[in-house]
């Protein structure tokens, strides 16, 4: 497979993004803690563009094939990263991450944070190989749930 290539998103890649979100949040809500993250985190619908936020796309032979959202700042967070299944274990991920650092250094950023699952070991793999470790853990009780 060819390597990816990285860009900031354009409004031709609209649909095309929301389907790959619409994967992801599918993929998220089996996850453990996922539900509670979607609550949290709406679809970004007209976000993708939105003032302060930056979107990349990987692309292969021109084709989108995953994300990442990012809020820019002092403290910069990423806010979603997905790549097509079909796609992975080519280097989008790390492609994307890389990105995202050197976009959020370019802004005057001091620190880029992100949220990983519990038990997506997958992602949490793609914040380790880019230095992004854990610094908290965020711990919650249901208290709508009588068996809490």
């Amino acid at each position: 497979m060819t390597a990816p290539r990285i860009r900031l998103a354009q409004l031709t890649d609209v649909a095309e993004l929301q389907n790959l979100e619409e994967m992801a949040r599918r993929r998220i809500s089996d996850e453990r803690g996922g539900e509670r993250l979607l609550e949290v985190t709406p679809p970004r619908d007209d976000q993708w563009f939105a003032e302060g936020y930056v979107t990349l796309v990987a692309l292969i032979n021109d084709v989108p094939v995953g994300f990442l959202s990012m809020r820019t700042g002092a403290i910069s967070f990423i806010e979603g990263v997905f790549v097509h299944p079909d796609a992975r274990e080519v280097g989008c991920g790390d492609a994307l991450v890389d990105e995202a650092r050197n976009i959020a250094k370019e802004r005057g950023g001091r620190r880029l944070e992100a949220i990983a699952l519990p038990g997506d070991r997958e992602t949490k793999n793609l914040y380790e190989r880019a230095a992004i470790t854990a610094k908290a853990i965020t711990v919650a009780v249901d208290l709508s749930d009588p068996s809490s």
